[in-house]
Formats: C-alpha cells, sequence, structure tokens
C-alpha cells in the first residue's frame, strides 16, 4: 500500500467515529426537541451535515485510491448514513489497514510472492 492510499483511509478511519457520535447526537437532540424545550437540533444539524459531507468526499477519496470493488464502497456509505455504522466503518477500516501494511511487509521481506 502506498503513502497516499495508506493516508485516504486514515483520513476516512478518523471521520468515522466523530460522524456518527455527531448523528447519535442529533437524534437525541431531536428527540429532546420534541419532548421539552431544549431545542440543539439546529447546531448539530450543522455539526452532522458538515461531518457527513467530510466523510462522503473522504470516502469518494479512499474508493479511488483503493480500488475497491462496487459492494465494498457501498457498503461503507451504507454505514455512514446508519447511526452506528460510522463506529463499524472505522473498524473495519482499521483491520484493512493493518492487513495491508502486513502484506506490504511480507512482500518487502520476500516472504510472499504477491
Amino acid at each position: 500500500m502506498d503513502i497516499k492510499t495508506a493516508s485516504a483511509l486514515r483520513r476516512l478511519r478518523l471521520v468515522s467515529a466523530p460522524e456518527a457520535i455527531s448523528f447519535l447526537l442529533l437524534i437525541v437532540c431531536s428527540v429532546l426537541k420534541r419532548t421539552t424545550d431544549f431545542n440543539a437540533v439546529p447546531v448539530m444539524g450543522g455539526v452532522h451535515g458538515v461531518l457527513f459531507i467530510i466523510y462522503v468526499i473522504f470516502w469518494l477519496d479512499a474508493w479511488s485510491k483503493t480500488r475497491w470493488d462496487v459492494k465494498r464502497a457501498a457498503l461503507y456509505f451504507v454505514l455512514s448514513v446508519l447511526p452506528t455504522g460510522g463506529f463499524f466503518a472505522e473498524r473495519m477500516l482499521r483491520r484493512e489497514a493493518e492487513a495491508s501494511v502486513i502484506a506490504a511487509r511480507a512482500r518487502k521481506e520476500g516472504v510472499v510472492g504477491a
């Protein structure tokens, strides 16, 4: 894995969890708006909107650099629109990056003929 691909995966991984947290907080704020006088939906909506746009930009960048098939790319996108999906995406991206690093080291050391 080259440095640009690793960086793209890292950026996407780092924004996944905050995007998921902001989504959950937006849901909580929406419930509170309807049950109390507390209304933080405009603020949390804006925060979540910005994080979601950043996630989509980083997702497109990672997709173009990693050359994922459509199924894997769609999975990461669907995870971004589920309330806790960002946590699963972060975990999967971390595993994928670790596996790529291990494979690259094995190729460098001549252990694997790939």
